[in-house]
């Protein structure tokens, strides 16, 4: 593989986090992906303070979640029922979990833009595997 420069896409959206029986609360995130991990979007939800949660998960799932249900387990992402002009997320974790409300427009300009970086099918072009083989075998030697 040659070596390719990193690219970063970030987009900060105003999400709001759904409470049963209560009104909605927004919460401010952060999205981004990078070329360096081009199968992953990550989001960083600002709770308050300087503290912040972070989730992990595939670009594709967000793409998939936008048109239709998408997702079995901890993430799943689907278009409201309403006017489609927003998206749920619902996140669980053993520690909890939680449903937000994304705007529909500001989660597909930001696909856009990190399609318009790795497109569908060349993921695998920014990946080094040798790196990651290295990485792999060196934390495997730590145990």
């Amino acid at each position: 593989m040659t070596s390719r420069p990193t690219t970063s896409v970030t987009a900060d959206l105003e999400l709001r986090l759904q409470v049963p029986g209560a009104r909605s609360i927004p919460v401010e995130a952060r999205l981004q992906y990078d070329s360096a991990d081009p199968y992953a979007v990550h989001v960083g939800f600002h709770t308050g303070g300087d503290e912040v949660v972070a989730w992990s998960f595939a670009r594709q799932l967000l793409t998939e979640g936008v048109h239709g249900e998408a997702g079995s387990g901890d993430v799943r992402v689907w278009p409201t029922r309403d006017d489609g002009a927003g998206v749920c997320l619902s996140l669980s974790s053993p520690s909890g979990s939680a449903q937000f409300e994304a705007p529909r427009d500001g989660l597909v300009d930001f696909l856009t833009q990190t399609y318009a970086v790795v497109p569908t099918g060349h993921e695998s072009d920014h990946v080094d595997l040798d790196a990651e083989l290295a990485l792999l075998l060196w934390s495997g030697a730590a145990d």
